[in-house]
């Protein structure tokens, strides 16, 4: 079977937080392909190839990084979605926001992220935090071919 890097899925509203996670994760050194979008909408039409991504190949990130609060559809509503579609529920999500609801944290868990990561505010430790984050699920955690 041929390996292929798949991408690194940032899901981030806030164009300031998107590149400075996409510098973080090009630090870390990673060969994925990053792939930006602004809300969650985007993110599902992504993920199953419709909407403007019709007719693209389709190909399931290594990872998402999932903001919450976003226009259109937050991420828990895209992270409920993924959670029940059997070809989607077992690619690795990570919420990376600023929340720091109990709300928030506990639904996420509920419905099966696989890490929450409150954004620090301070630049040094958010880029630490995403860089870590990039070699973690994109490298060292690895998900078994399937046939």
């Amino acid at each position: 079977m041929t390996r292929y890097l798949r991408p690194i899925l940032l899901v981030e509203d806030s164009l300031a937080d998107a590149e400075l996670a996409i510098d973080a994760l090009k630090d870390a050194n990673l060969a994925n392909p990053i792939v930006h979008l602004e809300d969650g909408v985007d993110c599902l039409d992504y993920l199953y190839g419709q909407g403007v991504f019709s007719g693209q190949e389709r190909v399931e990130p290594a990872v998402v990084l999932l903001d919450i609060k976003m226009p259109r559809m937050n991420g828990l509503d895209v992270l409920t979605r993924m959670r029940a579609d059997e070809r989607l529920r077992q690619v690795p999500v990570v919420i990376l926001s600023s929340s720091r609801e109990e709300s928030d944290l506990a639904r996420s868990w509920d419905l099966g992220v696989n890490a929450y990561v409150i954004k620090p505010v301070d630049v040094d430790q958010f880029f630490d935090a995403v860089r870590t984050l990039g070699q973690f699920w994109a490298v060292l955690n690895q998900r078994p071919d399937k046939d």
